[in-house]
């Protein structure tokens, strides 16, 4: 704000010259700097917070809770008189020898008159007892309804004792960067706290779980602001704020904190108040990243996608003819840039949705629908083990040796009969492949093509040449394929 009207006061001085010098082209500044002036901006016409923050306050809550373990120390509780009394305290006992303490602080904030409450997972995670402070001073016992640790929110019930004041859900999607928001919390355990910013950025990956899709902001959160709300200027719930980065051990704010978007805060907290958990639906796949060689080598420009290396027997993307192998664009008409948006998309849809799939197969369009199944764990596939070279060697194209699978590879990396394709026996030096495959790799396809020796290998990569593309390999592993794109040399 400082910085803003420092330079009005700097422009009202140049007008001034100006003014001196020709009454005329004062006129004509001042008529374009009113016409640039926002009227209807906080902060910058005049305008402040307070009319908003006064009415969104009595909607966000402090949350506390305590946590009651045995006496862990193995000591007995100092009895009353007893001049060591005072280390019950200091140990956080009872005396009756029982540990109570303080675990966490939090904010959360109130979405229906019903006296149900909103936070972070984090912030209750473990509590045998939750308090929600109003901002009244009321003091709430509070009801786990439920949990889910893979958005971090949480969601809590308390019996009112008088009229709530609900704050409604906004329109995370249409948030902007540059928009003003507002955060109000606990910071610190300090109560109703106000600070203001702007939406830094969107779609944050923090690399805390599969759903990482978060709002940075530059509005000041520290410890204890975990579950209270990000506000527009609307008085809209727009995020959740869950994380800050914050270097040091202060824990204090230095400008990036993030928020969970209110729409799939949203479709989470009515699951659980419904159901009492999470009924996310799931394709039933794993997917890899794209780089601009396999973007190539499937006919596209951009190294945009999610590669399914895994299909999982019995799920949704089997049932709908979804195989290793395909490279997804479009999920529920909505693109598919990287591998997360597959998750991110799903994490605000229910178990039986249909979406509609586009995906490119063999450097072919195609279209299907599937409906999503209830969440299961996909085994995890091993990486692939090194093997011991053997003699027959055949150059190519592309600087790799194939050999074909001898049953003593089988024996020693337990590969089904089910499988065919070419060990990796070599790699010339000056091989795009280089750093890219291992010695011993299983290629099962090339450019598409499946392959059972050496020289069907070659002719496949040499196919892909000929088409100016780079050629893709598909490498088995014990339950998850995984992608190489090679250049020819």
């Amino acid at each position: 704000m400082m910085g803003l009207q420092a330079l009005q006061r700097g422009r009202t001085g140049q007008l001034a010259g100006a003014l001196a010098a020709a009454a005329v082209f004062l006129g004509a500044a001042a008529t374009q700097a009113a016409a640039q002036t926002p009227q209807d901006r906080p902060g910058l016409s005049g305008e402040d917070f307070s009319a908003l923050s006064r009415q969104l306050m009595p909607s966000v809550v402090n949350i506390s809770t305590r946590q009651t373990v045995g006496g862990a120390d193995g000591l007995p509780a100092f009895p009353p008189g007893s001049p060591l009394n005072e280390f019950n305290e200091f140990f956080g006992r009872d005396e009756e020898g029982q540990m109570r303490r303080q675990s966490s602080l939090g904010s959360g904030f109130i979405i229906d008159a019903q006296g149900h409450i909103v936070t972070n997972n984090h912030v209750i995670e473990g509590a045998d007892e939750i308090d929600v402070n109003l901002s009244d001073g009321t003091v709430l016992s509070a009801k786990l309804v439920g949990t889910d640790p893979d958005t971090d929110l949480a969601l809590l019930k308390v019996q009112p004792d008088s009229a709530l004041a609900p704050v409604p859900w906004g329109n995370s999607d249409t948030a902007e960067v540059g928009e003003w928001v507002l955060a109000i919390g606990n910071p610190f355990g300090l109560g109703g706290t106000v600070t203001a910013g702007i939406v830094s950025a969107r779609n944050r990956d923090i690399n805390q779980g599969s759903f990482d899709d978060f709002i940075q902001t530059d509005a000041a959160i520290n410890r204890g602001n975990s579950g209270g709300p990000l506000f527009n200027l609307r008085g809209e719930v727009i995020g959740i704020n869950t994380a800050i980065f914050s270097p040091g051990s202060s824990g204090g704010s230095v400008g990036v904190g993030f928020s969970v978007p209110s729409n799939l805060a949203r479709t989470v907290v009515s699951q659980i108040q419904e159901f009492g958990a999470t009924r996310r639906g799931t394709l039933g796949v794993r997917v890899l990243d794209v780089d601009q060689g396999i973007a190539e080598a499937y006919g596209l420009r951009r190294a945009e996608g999610a590669l399914v290396s895994q299909v999982e027997d019995d799920g949704a993307a089997s049932a709908a003819g979804l195989e290793v192998g395909d490279l997804i664009t479009q999920l529920n008409n909505q693109p598919v840039k990287a591998a997360r948006d597959l998750s991110r998309i799903i994490s605000v849809s229910t178990v039986g949705s249909k979406m509609s799939v586009r995906y490119v197969r063999k450097g072919r369009e195609a279209t299907t629908t599937v409906t999503l199944a209830p969440s299961a764990n996909a085994n995890a596939g091993s990486d692939e083990d090194d093997a011991e070279t053997a003699l027959e060697e055949l150059s190519n194209i592309i600087g790799v040796q194939f050999r074909a699978i001898e049953d003593t590879d089988r024996r020693r990396r337990n590969i089904p009969r089910s499988v065919n394709g070419v060990v990796v026996d070599g790699i010339d030096n000056g091989s795009d492949a280089l750093g890219k495959l291992r010695i011993g790799s299983i290629i099962t396809e090339v450019n598409f093509q499946p392959v059972t020796s050496p020289e069907e290998a070659i002719a496949a990569a040499e196919e892909a040449a000929r088409q100016d593309k780079p050629v893709l390999l598909q490498i088995w592993g014990s339950g998850q394929a995984s992608f190489v794109s090679v250049r020819p040399k």
